[in-house]
């Protein structure tokens, strides 16, 4: 059984080439993809469903976000559980607005794919540099 951190790993690696499609190949068809932001003021927001959920946030991300630095920096392996804790700072494609914070990933794997995840941020730094 490959391990776990390992592949979350990998999958931080293939978004910060710009492959999402690496991610989407390796989620659940039923995969749970929660950000904590509410979808009315974080159009990454919410919860979304399967892989086209997915792709939805990945491509929202995309379409609103200039990263300045995406930093995983700590990996704890609970066993079907990943957590990751790191900081990201991005500029807001629509406002110019610039939000820096820390966040926490939560990954439960399943069978080798991704079925959940879960990520918490500051919301409130999002909402101000998207005002801004």
């Amino acid at each position: 059984m490959a391990d776990n951190c390992s592949f979350i790993r990998s999958l931080y690696a293939a978004f910060g080439r710009g492959d999402v499609k690496t991610i989407l190949d390796n989620v659940d068809p039923s995969i749970e993809w929660i950000s904590n932001g509410d979808a009315k003021a974080i159009p990454w927001g919410g919860r979304r469903n399967g892989v086209a959920g997915t792709a939805y946030f990945f491509k929202s991300l995309s379409e609103n976000l200039d990263f300045e630095l995406f930093e995983p920096r700590d990996f704890f392996d609970a066993g079907d559980t990943v957590i990751v804790i790191g900081r990201t700072r991005a500029r807001l494609k629509s406002s110019g607005g610039v939000f820096d914070c820390d966040w926490a990933h939560v990954f439960t794997v399943k069978n080798g794919k991704l079925s959940r995840f879960r990520e918490f941020y500051d919301t409130a730094a999002i909402v101000s540099a998207i005002a801004a």
